[in-house]
């Protein structure tokens, strides 16, 4: 194991970042950072409180009211968020290292992670640009168009995996869209969202259209989700707390947006490109150190290929490099966070009782200390277990085998989640069939999650309520007013019209 990098520009403390200062809680509480191979304090960050979300959304919503932000052109405001993107590029380097430190993601992934943040701002200051609306006539008598409006200050709360991508996938169309944000980032992972500021100061955007709140989710979390001036609330993060925020919203029937858990199956049909189906289910769980969202962690194989796909399988998931998060050739790092990694460890031990273990099973040989668990493949997997039901986020996998199109449907939907499903097969008619009857909101055949920013992001049940990516997330940050027009003469009814009245004048 390479000797632990610690990065040596890492703040002396984290704070919020209020109408362009940068500040402490009004009340001094601070919490704990840990770095997730060592489980030691390495930093302190400012705990915010319901006042300090208060002073956020102020300036927020000041920014709104009395700023240039929401009034200025698309193409204006698409410059801003191009230079955003291109301060992101020239730092991806030591955003990866932040990033990497601050989440145990291996250093290869967390350096994709940074880029593609890049591209979510470049691709949302090109949708803005390109944003066509609707308009409708009536030849001579009526024009109709929709007039597109930011709603306001737009309350953003985040998760710790993969959490400056997150953070850039909730900001760049928010701010795109003229909104002014609060952000809450999550606890564990304040790191790289403490890197925002620099960034967006350096690009020209103004003072109070970019706020930052750090702490706890039932202390600052709660207090921007229930706050009268956020009249929208986006949230990534696990399915109860989504139904917390649900009924906190419903208080001022705010808005919502929410992608949340997920327990994705993906199906390997007999016919399927064994090779590749095997390629992209290891990465599809393990990249990310299996903790994503998206992971496919049930994978439902037909009985014909069960035997040799579960030996492959569990013969690769041994030989995945687990190691220190810096190190380049690290697949596997450190799990985010010990409270975290006890919750995957307990999983781990009950899935002893439900499957059969073919790979893994603790914690890597050689990696003492650290919140490491080496990939775990369980086989044989009954369809009421707990490791098949329930989201584990973790390097972990459950296989289960099938033996007809119906049964393998029954297994892919018989889960509470709904929010992505894998597919292998050679079969067009099977694979397009299916994708229509899998309950999941995405799905990719032959493939593991390659994301086409301009499609729709989000599940069924509970995986989320809502849909982000492409326009949809326009939709979601403004209002959508209607504009009726009359061009001709209008013909109305002429209530309380006595009969001496006569007729109304053309015009």
């Amino acid at each position: 194991m390479t000797e632990h990098y610690i990065p040596d520009d890492l703040p002396a403390k984290i704070q919020h970042y209020i109408g362009g200062e940068l500040v402490d809680s009004l009340s001094g509480k601070t919490f704990d950072v840990l770095d997730p191979v060592t489980n030691q304090v390495y930093v302190t960050a400012a705990a915010g409180q319901r006042e300090d979300v208060d002073r956020a959304v102020e300036a927020a919503r000041h920014a709104f009211e009395t700023g240039p932000w929401p009034g200025m052109v698309p193409r204006e405001r698409a410059r801003v968020l191009n230079r955003i993107a291109d301060a992101v590029e020239a730092q991806d380097a030591r955003l990866a290292e932040m990033e990497t430190f601050d989440t145990g993601l291996p250093i290869t992934q967390a350096l994709g992670q940074a880029r593609r943040a890049a591209e979510n701002f470049r691709f949302f200051a090109d949708l803005i640009v390109a944003q066509a609306d609707d308009l409708y006539k009536v030849p001579g008598r009526q024009v109709n168009y929709v007039n597109r409006k930011p709603v306001g200050v737009a309350g953003l709360i985040t998760p710790w995996n993969t959490p400056f991508m997150l953070e850039s996938w909730k900001l760049a169309p928010a701010l795109a869209s003229g909104c002014t944000v609060v952000l809450k980032p999550a606890e564990f992972t304040p790191l790289s969202a403490s890197l925002w500021a620099g960034i967006f100061r350096e690009a020209g955007l103004p003072d109070g259209v970019f706020n930052l709140v750090n702490g706890y989710g039932e202390e600052a979390g709660d207090a921007l989700v229930r706050h009268p001036d956020v009249p929208l609330i986006s949230f990534t993060g696990e399915t109860t707390t989504g139904q917390v925020i649900y009924r906190n919203c419903a208080t001022h029937l705010k808005g919502m947006s929410m992608e949340l858990g997920g327990k994705s199956p993906a199906v390997v049909f007999a016919d399927a490109d064994l090779d590749a189906a095997i390629d992209s289910t290891l990465f599809g769980v393990f990249s990310l150190n299996g903790e994503r969202c998206t992971a496919g962690s049930r994978i439902l194989v037909e009985r014909a290929v069960y035997d040799e796909f579960c030996q492959r399988y569990a013969a690769r998931a041994r030989n995945i490099v687990v190691g220190d998060p810096h190190d380049p050739k690290t697949e596997v790092g450190a799990l985010v966070h010990p409270e975290h990694y006890e919750k995957v460890m307990r999983y781990v031990e009950l899935g002893k009782q439900e499957g059969r273990l073919l790979a893994g099973g603790g914690r890597p040989e050689g990696l003492e200390h650290g919140n490491y668990v080496a990939p775990t493949v369980f086989a044989d997997v009954p369809a009421d277990a707990r490791i098949f039901q329930e989201e584990i986020f973790g390097p972990v996998v459950a296989i289960t085998p099938f033996d007809t199109d119906e049964q393998a449907l029954t297994l892919a939907n018989g889960v509470k989640y709904g929010l992505a499903a894998y597919i292998w097969t050679t079969d067009l008619a099977r694979a397009h069939t299916f994708a229509q009857r899998v309950e999941a909101g995405m799905v990719w055949l032959n493939s593991h999650n390659v994301r086409d920013l301009r499609t729709p992001f989000g599940g069924v049940k509970a995986s989320g309520l809502g849909h982000e990516g492409g326009y949809r997330s326009i939709d979601f940050y403004t209002d959508q007013q209607a504009v009726h027009i009359t061009l001709g003469d209008v013909h109305t009814a002429r209530f309380g019209a006595g009969p001496g009245d006569g007729e109304r004048p053309s015009t």
